[in-house]
C-alpha cells in the first residue's frame, strides 16, 4: 500500500498542522503507567518542528461518549509530551468541542499565533457527541483551523471518525512517520511469501479474529490458537465446556478451521474458578469428553500445548501475535501466556521477525520484561486486525495514493 507520507513533504514552513495521533494511554490517579503510544508520534512531531511547521495536536483518551469526564481529559498528556520534547506543550480549552461561531473564533485566533515549532495539545476529542459518527459539523470544524491535516494514530485508523476520516477528506492529508511504518510493516508481512511463519492468536474477540483467520491461513505454516476461538472449537465439537467463554456465532468456520493441517488447537488446557483458587490440567482426548465441571472454565493452555506451540515458534522466520492464550490477568492462568511471550521474544531480534499488536498481547510482554526484544509492537490491536483481515481502513482512504 502507497501512503502519501508526510515525511516527503518539502515545504511545510509557516504551515498549521492538525495531526491526529493516539495518546489512549492507561492513567491511574493522575499518573500516566505507560506512555508508549505518545512516543510513539514522537518522530512526527519532531520532524514537523524541524520543518517550521505550527502543529496543534489532536487525541482521545478513553471512552467517555460525548460528555465530559473529569479524569479523561488530556492535562497528564500535555505534562508528558513536554517532557519529550524539552518544551511546554500548552493544553488548549476548546470548550470540550462544544464550537459555538464564538469559541471557534477563539480558537481561530489562538491557532493564528503559533509560530513556527510550536506545539498544542487539543482537549480530548471523544467529549464530542459528533467525534464518533462523524456528524454535524466536527470535521469541517477541525480542518478550518488547519492547513494539513496528518494521521499518525494507527490505532484509530480503522475508525470512521470526524477526527479520522471526516476531517482527511476536507485537508491535503498524510501520514505520519508512525502510521507509515506500521502500514509498511504489515503490508510487508502478509506480502512475504514464508513457508515457516506462524501465527499465534487468541483473547476474547473472536468476531475480530476469524477474518484474519481467513486471509492468513494461506500465507503461514501453523496457526496456534488459545482463547475463545480454541473454547468455542471444543465446545462446537460436542465437549462440554462448563463455564468457559465462547462464541458459538462462528461455530461451523470454526469446527472446519479445526480439520485443517495447518491449524493448532490446544492439546491440554488449564481448567479451574476465576479467583485461581482451585485448578487443575485436563489433557484433550480425542472423544468428546468433560473438559469441565459447570462451575469451572478453561483458563489457559496447559504445559503440552505450550512445548508443542513453542517448538513450532522456535522454527519460525516470522511471527506474528494477538490475543493471550487465556485469563492471564489471574495467577496461575498466566502461566501459558507469558510461556507463549519469553518464546516469541527469544526468537526475534535476529532469529526470526517477531510482530505484536493488542493491548492484552502488549500487556503481557510487558509483565516479562521483553517488550523490547519485539522487532516490531503495532500500537492497535483492532486496527492490527482490521488491516491484516484486508478490510478497507476509514484512516487510510484519503491518503493512499
Amino acid at each position: 500500500m502507497k501512503l502519501a507520507r508526510i515525511s516527503q513533504v518539502r515545504n511545510l514552513k509557516n504551515k498549521t498542522v492538525l495531526l491526529r495521533v493516539d495518546c489512549n494511554v492507561p492513567i491511574q490517579r493522575g499518573k500516566i503507567l505507560d506512555d508508549a503510544r505518545i512516543v510513539s508520534s514522537l518522530a512526527t512531531i519532531t520532524f514537523l518542528r524541524k520543518k517550521g511547521a505550527k502543529i496543534i495536536l489532536v487525541s482521545h483518551l478513553g471512552r467517555p461518549g460525548g460528555k465530559v469526564v473529569r479524569s479523561l481529559q488530556l492535562d497528564p498528556v500535555a505534562t508528558v509530551l513536554s517532557k519529550h520534547l524539552g518544551k511546554a506543550v500548552p493544553k488548549i480549552q476548546t470548550g470540550n468541542w462544544h464550537l459555538t461561531p464564538q469559541r471557534k473564533t477563539i480558537l481561530q485566533k489562538r491557532f493564528g499565533t503559533m509560530k513556527p515549532g510550536d506545539v498544542v495539545l487539543c482537549d480530548n476529542i471523544r467529549f464530542s457527541k459528533h467525534e464518533k459518527h462523524n456528524s454535524g459539523t466536527l470535521a469541517k470544524d477541525l480542518a478550518s483551523f488547519a492547513d494539513i491535516f496528518v494521521l499518525d494514530g494507527f490505532a484509530v485508523a480503522h475508525r470512521a471518525s470526524a477526527s479520522v476520516f471526516g476531517v482527511s477528506g476536507l485537508l491535503k492529508s498524510y501520514a505520519g512517520i508512525s502510521l507509515a511504518k506500521e502500514v509498511s510493516t504489515l503490508d510487508h508481512f502478509l506480502s512475504k511469501r514464508d513457508s515457516t511463519a506462524v501465527a499465534v492468536l487468541g483473547g476474547a474477540k473472536l468476531e475480530t479474529k476469524m477474518p484474519v483467520v481467513k486471509r492468513l491461513l494461506p500465507r503461514v505454516r501453523f496457526m496456534l490458537f488459545g482463547g475463545v476461538i480454541a473454547n468455542t472449537y471444543f465446545r462446537a465439537k460436542k465437549y462440554r465446556v462448563g463455564a468457559s467463554l465462547t462464541d458459538m456465532t462462528h461455530k461451523d468456520i470454526i469446527c472446519a478451521l479445526g480439520k485443517k493441517r495447518k491449524v493448532c488447537m490446544p492439546q491440554d488446557v488449564l481448567v479451574g474458578s476465576l479467583d485461581g483458587s482451585s485448578y487443575r490440567v485436563v489433557t484433550i482426548k480425542k472423544t468428546p469428553h468433560a473438559i469441565c465441571k459447570k462451575d469451572e472454565a478453561i483458563l489457559d493452555i496447559g504445559p503440552q500445548t505450550v512445548l508443542s506451540y513453542s517448538m513450532q515458534i522456535k522454527k519460525a522466520q516470522t511471527i506474528l501475535w494477538n490475543g493471550a492464550m487465556g485469563y492471564f490477568e489471574q495467577k496461575p492462568y498466566n502461566m501459558g501466556t507469558h510461556a507463549i511471550a519469553r518464546t516469541i521474544a527469544a526468537r526475534s531480534k535476529g532469529h526470526a521477525y517477531g510482530i505484536i499488536g493488542g493491548g492484552e498481547t502488549i500487556q503481557s510482554m510487558n509483565q516479562v520484561g521483553m517488550l523490547d526484544d519485539i522487532d516490531f509492537v503495532s500500537t492497535g490491536g483492532g486496527a492490527m486486525l482490521a488491516f491484516l483481515s484486508g478490510a478497507v481502513l476509514p484512516g487510510l482512504q484519503h491518503i493512499t495514493k
